[in-house]
């Protein structure tokens, strides 16, 4: 099953903590969902840009992107 990372951009001198904080909420949404084989995080790209993204299942997009409303996606590779 392919993966897909739903990205949320976050710039600026405080992109890092909101990123941070954004994470919290996209855990709880996959804890409360019972989203299977999900994850979020968030990664700094630079002082003044840091995303936060979940990994789901790509047949379980639709729905989550639906509500959640990410500002990109792209398909996730495992490192």
């Amino acid at each position: 099953m392919r993966k897909l990372k739903l990205i949320w951009d976050f710039r600026g001198p405080d992109a890092e903590k909101i990123a941070e904080h954004h994470d919290i909420h996209l855990k709880e949404y996959i804890k409360r969902n019972a989203i299977k084989e999900s994850f979020s995080g968030f990664e700094t790209l630079s002082d003044m840009h840091t995303i936060a993204y979940i990994i789901v299942n790509e047949d379980a997009m639709k729905p989550i992107r639906d509500v959640l409303k990410p500002h990109r996606g792209q398909v996730h590779v495992e490192p």
